[in-house]
C-alpha cells in the first residue's frame, strides 16, 4: 500500500525546500523525496560556501526566460526582505558584498541548517537516499521508489537542472514533464567559463589567475565586472554574466580599460615609444596581461591616427570563443520547462491537476550574485502557499 500524503514534493534543494515549508506551515502533511544523501547539496557550494542566498536588488530585469514576465508574480510575492527576516529569524550572521550580494558569514551549512529547522517545525518528512523509479498518475500522483510508494494528489517537481552532474544532476524533471506532455524549452549551460580558440589560448593561457575588471558584452548585453584568465579560456563574474546570453558562433566584445583613455598621456607627451605605451596600460591592467597584450597588438607607428586606433582596440577586444565549459562548471542551466505551461502565481502545470514545477527546472535563469536562489525562494514559496 502506497504512504499517503497532501503532497509530495521532488527533490530537496531551495525551491522543493522552501516549497515544503510553506505548505507543512498551512498544515499539509508533506514527504519531499531526494536522491542524495542529505539536503541542499547546491547550496552548501555555492558562494564559495558561504552562500549568496539572495540579493537586495532582485529585479524581473535580473532574469532570462522565454517569457520575461513570467517570473514577476512570485518574485513580488516573496522578496529578498522576505528571504532576510527568515535568516534574522534564525539569528544567521551575514553581510553585504558588492552589488547587492549577500552572503552568510560563517557557512552556507547555516542555510541548510535553517531550512531543515523550519521544516521540522512544519512536520515535513524528508526522505533521503530515495532514487524514484517511476511516476503514475491515476486519480492521484504515484511515486514509486524501489519497493517503497508514496501517493498524494499534489505533486511538485524540484529536481533542478543539468549543472554540475558530478553532483548527481540529472533530466529527471525534464523526462517528468515530457510524460505530461509539457512543453520544454531547450536547455544549455549558463554562468559558465567560455573557451578561447587556439589561438587565443595560446596568447593568454599562461596568464591564468590574472583578472582585470572589464566589460564584457554580447548579444545587446553588458557586464561591468571582473575577468579571470583561465589555462582554457576566460572566467569571472563579467565572463560568466555575458556566457547566459552569448551563443555559438558569435563574438564577445570585452572592453579592457572602461572609463579610461589609456593613450591620452602618450597623445600628450613629447615622447612616443614602446616605453611609454607600456607604462600607460600597466596603469590600467595588470602588468602581465598589459605586457602580454601589447605583444599582439603594438600600434603600427605613433601618429594620432595609430594610437586612436589602439584605443578602440583596447575598448573592443573581439573574441570568438569556441564553447563554454558546459554543464560541468555551470551555476545554472537555461531553458526549461516552458512557462506557457505554468500559472505565474503558483506555478501550477495548466493542463495536469496537482502537478508544479519551480526552481531551476523553469525556465527562468536568474544573472549571477544570488537571483538563482531568489527564484528558487520565490517559486518554491508560490507553490506551496497554492498547495
Amino acid at each position: 500500500m502506497p504512504q499517503h500524503y497532501d503532497a509530495i514534493i521532488l527533490g530537496a534543494g531551495a525551491a522543493g525546500l522552501m516549497c515544503a515549508i510553506e505548505a507543512g506551515k498551512r498544515g499539509r502533511r508533506v514527504a519531499i523525496l531526494e536522491r542524495a544523501a542529505r539536503v541542499g547539496k547546491k547550496i552548501l557550494i555555492s558562494g564559495g560556501g558561504r552562500c549568496n542566498f539572495t540579493n537586495l536588488h532582485c529585479r524581473p530585469e535580473n532574469f532570462i526566460s522565454a517569457n520575461p514576465h513570467f517570473a514577476k508574480s512570485a518574485l513580488a510575492r516573496y522578496s529578498p526582505a522576505d528571504f532576510i527576516a527568515l535568516i534574522e529569524k534564525h539569528s544567521i550572521p551575514y553581510h553585504e558584498k558588492t552589488l547587492g550580494q549577500l552572503f552568510c558569514d560563517r557557512s552556507a551549512r547555516d542555510v541548510t541548517d535553517m531550512l531543515e529547522a523550519e521544516c521540522r517545525d512544519a512536520k515535513v518528512e524528508i526522505v533521503l537516499n530515495t532514487t524514484i523509479e517511476e511516476v503514475l498518475h491515476r486519480t492521484e500522483f504515484v511515486v514509486r521508489a524501489g519497493e517503497v510508494e508514496y501517493a498524494a494528489s499534489t505533486l511538485v517537481v524540484a529536481t533542478g537542472g543539468l549543472t554540475i552532474p558530478k553532483m548527481g544532476a540529472t533530466d529527471f524533471g525534464y523526462r517528468l514533464a515530457r510524460q505530461f506532455n509539457l512543453k520544454i524549452r531547450a536547455t544549455r549551460p549558463a554562468l559558465t567559463p567560455l573557451l578561447l580558440d587556439s589561438a587565443d589560448r595560446a596568447a593568454y593561457g599562461d596568464l591564468a589567475g590574472v583578472s582585470a575588471e572589464v566589460i564584457a558584452s554580447a548579444n545587446g548585453q553588458a557586464f561591468r565586472e571582473a575577468m579571470l584568465v583561465t589555462h582554457l579560456g576566460l572566467s569571472g563574474p563579467a565572463i560568466l554574466q555575458i556566457s547566459s546570453y552569448w551563443q555559438r558562433g558569435e563574438q564577445v566584445h570585452i572592453d579592457l580599460a572602461p572609463g579610461h583613455v589609456v593613450t591620452k598621456p602618450i597623445l600628450q607627451a613629447q615622447v612616443r615609444n614602446a616605453g611609454a605605451i607600456r607604462a600607460a596600460l600597466q596603469s590600467v591592467l595588470p602588468k602581465r596581461f598589459a605586457t602580454r597584450w601589447l605583444e599582439q597588438h603594438m600600434p603600427v607607428g605613433w601618429s594620432d591616427d595609430a594610437l586612436a586606433q589602439f584605443e578602440s582596440e583596447i575598448h573592443n577586444w573581439t573574441i570568438m570563443p569556441m564553447d563554454t565549459e558546459g554543464f560541468d562548471k555551470a551555476e545554472v542551466t537555461l531553458g526549461g520547462i516552458d512557462t506557457d505551461e505554468l500559472s505565474s502565481k503558483t506555478m501550477h502545470a495548466r493542463k495536469v491537476p496537482g502537478l508544479f514545477f519551480i526552481g531551476e527546472v523553469v525556465d527562468v535563469t536568474g544573472h549571477l550574485g544570488g537571483f538563482n536562489f531568489q527564484w528558487a525562494w520565490a517559486s518554491g514559496a508560490a507553490a506551496g502557499r497554492a498547495i
